[in-house]
């Protein structure tokens, strides 16, 4: 029996006096795209957190590749990062530092000791990877909102994770560079063969690379399923989250 990648086992978060998570549970089998659908301020990004422990649970349990993950300590949790990469919806990139620089960090800052000349070759290959080679010694100032997302995608592969965390990755970009990120995400999964959850309010990026949708409405998870399966969902917040036919 094929073990999930990521699980997450009646998950719940609070924050103040709010409920965030109320017993989120969800798996995502190895090189699957599960991709995580709600409006805003429904909790996709803290169900997100919480699978690199970013975010503790109150309650609940979170396993990676079938380790229990839940109590582990920041030290502990590094070798799970080096597994379980996360793009942030900000990017995120040292502003200080080039792009050469940036996806280099997660190599220079692991417990493997690189060359110089493994780490320039590593760097070289992801940033072909998102097609930014000729962008090596530009700052992010210099870059375009597209081009951050992908120097932030190249740094999030440079220490070869089995999978990818997306938080929005398609928000804040205009139409064009949406559908490219999202073309992207789905030609670095096929040909990686990564696990992926993308969290999102697009459709258009969730049509074309999940595997299977989880949608959350205040917390839980009201529909699991792929993605025809929820064209054809009678759950009222799922059809008005749909598009007009």
């Amino acid at each position: 029996m094929t073990v999930p990648f990521l699980k997450l086992d009646q998950v719940y978060k609070t924050f103040g006096n709010q409920p965030v998570l109320k017993g989120v549970s969800l798996e995502v089998m190895p090189g699957e795209t599960l991709v995580v659908l709600g409006m805003s301020g429904t909790g996709k990004s803290v169900t997100l957190q919480h699978l690199v422990g970013f975010i503790k649970p109150d309650s609940g349990r979170v396993f990676v590749q079938g380790e229990d993950i839940t109590d582990f300590s920041e030290e502990a949790l590094t070798a799970i990062r080096r597994k379980v990469a996360y793009v942030f919806q900000s990017n995120a990139l040292f502003d200080s530092l080039t792009v050469f620089e940036n996806v280099a960090f997660a190599l220079q800052n692991s417990s493997h000791r690189y060359s110089y000349d493994e780490v320039a070759a590593k760097v070289r290959e992801k940033l072909e990877l998102v097609r930014l080679a000729e962008a090596t010694d530009l700052l992010p100032s210099d870059l375009s909102t597209g081009m951050k997302k992908r120097v932030a995608i190249a740094r999030a592969l440079a220490a070869e994770p089995e999978c990818l965390l997306y938080d929005e990755p398609t928000t804040g970009v205009d139409p064009l560079i949406a559908k490219q990120v999202t073309a992207l995400i789905k030609e670095l999964d096929d040909r990686l063969h990564l696990t992926s959850i993308v969290v999102t309010h697009d459709m258009k990026c969730a049509r074309k690379i999940a595997n299977r949708i989880a949608f959350l409405h205040q917390g839980e998870i009201i529909f699991y399923g792929t993605f025809p399966e929820m064209e054809h969902s009678s759950h009222p917040i799922v059809r008005n989250f749909l598009p007009e036919r």
